[in-house]
């Protein structure tokens, strides 16, 4: 019997996170000093744990240089504090700034001048998406801001976001790639995508991309997403379309994994083990609304709890993946006519869904949280569910269908004192997932 189950449930989350940390991953997959130059380029919230990895791995008498940009408060302090041979700068994250797109334009105009000699050894981690903000000729930053936070809001899936993504800039979707001829390119991947397609994680900026222009009208169409009109002109023409596989860009170029959901859902399940307690891996690739994906994770938990099937008690039940919140931007309690943004990202309303399903199941304990330290743009990774959540809500004046209804999981948790606030991790592999039925 678990004696803590809070405290298990965070000891399953932080083994995930360490399994993903670059310092611990990357060294078998760098690539042998060049007889150039070697440049490192690159973007993602783990952009610059993986920077500080390749400087502490490096030799140190042979040339290393190069410029890698990640989120707000996202590099660690030890490599912070010293003047490492990468330049390590910071942007906004899940919506691109300035700082972004000035990073990726340095980014951009570091690849002039390189050789056959030479490698460019390009650090690609999720966020890469909006750290690496370098519009399509024609577009501007704000074009690309409005876009995004659309995006972000409709519910679309993460790899029909990086579609258009790809489709709207200048040095994703393989055009990064393109700039760096005749440089050899090795690009090391941290996944957080379903899947680990290396050309959705942070839009492929080193990879081919088979989707089109055509691809990115639908998807926006979809979901109702309007387009400045040079946006519009440059997909229908096919101006902004990207290089395809084959291309020759591409040749003798190296693509790693060095991290991946599935790997961190591993070592979380081998910590279970060891602690006597059954574990079971449903998926790393589960995607959905997060409140559905909540419910139907409850379910699976009722009938383990009540019947002992499809697994047998004690065990724990894990899953990871992507899923999405659609923003419904309802009203509070005090004004139902005005728009009050809740505040909350995918684990919290996951978790809020499941909540409400399990309804207070006994035996039955739940965290979910994002690997990377923060659900959505709040201070949190994600938080805990207990059997006595709902009745601890009841007892502080909180209704849980009522905070879902305005997607507030945030402060729900917050109030029941339940997230769960780890700070930045360095690395991401997206969702994290741990049901524990006693």
């Amino acid at each position: 019997m678990i004696a803590d189950p809070r405290g298990f449930l965070r000891a399953l989350y932080d083994a995930a996170v360490a399994r993903a940390q670059p310092s611990e991953v990357i060294g078998p997959f760098l690539p042998s000093p060049p007889t150039g130059r070697t440049l490192v380029l690159g973007a993602g919230k783990a952009g610059g744990a993986m920077a500080a990895a390749v400087d502490a791995l490096w030799p140190n008498d042979a040339p290393l240089s190069g410029l890698v940009v990640t989120r707000y408060d996202h590099v660690p302090p030890a490599y912070k504090a010293r003047l490492g041979r990468i330049d390590v700068v910071e942007a906004s994250h899940p919506v691109p700034d300035a700082a972004g797109r000035r990073a990726a334009q340095r980014i951009y105009d570091l690849t002039q001048g390189l050789s056959s000699d030479d490698v460019v050894l390009c650090l690609v981690s999720g966020g890469a998406s909006a750290l690496l903000t370098l519009p399509a000729k024609g577009l501007t930053l704000e074009d690309k801001q409005t876009i995004n936070k659309a995006l972000l809001a409709s519910g679309a899936a993460i790899d029909e976001m990086n579609c258009v993504r790809k489709h709207l800039s200048a040095i994703k979707g393989g055009r990064l790639a393109a700039r760096c001829a005749p440089a050899r390119v090795v690009t090391l991947l941290i996944s957080d995508v379903p899947g680990d397609d290396p050309s959705v994680i942070g839009s492929g900026p080193t990879v081919p991309d088979a989707t089109t222009c055509a691809d990115a009208l639908r998807i926006l169409a979809r979901y109702g997403i309007d387009l400045p009109p040079a946006a519009r002109a440059g997909l229908e023409s096919g101006q902004f379309e990207t290089p395809k596989p084959g291309h020759v860009a591409f040749k003798g170029h190296q693509v790693h994994l060095i991290a991946t959901p599935q790997q961190s859902l591993e070592a979380a399940a081998a910590l279970a083990r060891q602690h006597g307690i059954a574990a079971h891996i449903l998926s790393d690739e589960i995607e959905g609304e997060s409140r559905e994906v909540g419910k139907v994770h409850a379910a699976l938990a009722r009938a383990v709890a009540r019947r002992g099937a499809p697994f047998a008690k004690p065990c724990v039940i894990l899953s990871g993946g992507e899923t999405t919140v659609t923003v419904k931007s309802k009203g509070g309690p005090s004004d139902p006519a005005r728009p009050v943004p809740g505040r909350g990202g995918r684990a919290s309303e996951f978790l809020l869904g499941c909540a409400i399903a399990l309804q207070g199941e006994a035996g039955v304990h739940v965290l979910a949280a994002d690997t990377d330290g923060i659900d959505g743009v709040e201070d949190n990774a994600g938080a805990i569910v207990t059997p006595n959540t709902l009745d601890r809500a009841a007892v502080a004046g909180l209704k849980a269908s009522e905070h879902l209804d305005r997607n507030d999981a945030y402060s729900f948790f917050d109030r029941l004192g339940d997230l769960v606030v780890p700070g930045p991790t360095f690395t991401n592999v997206n969702d994290f997932r741990a049901l524990l039925i006693v």
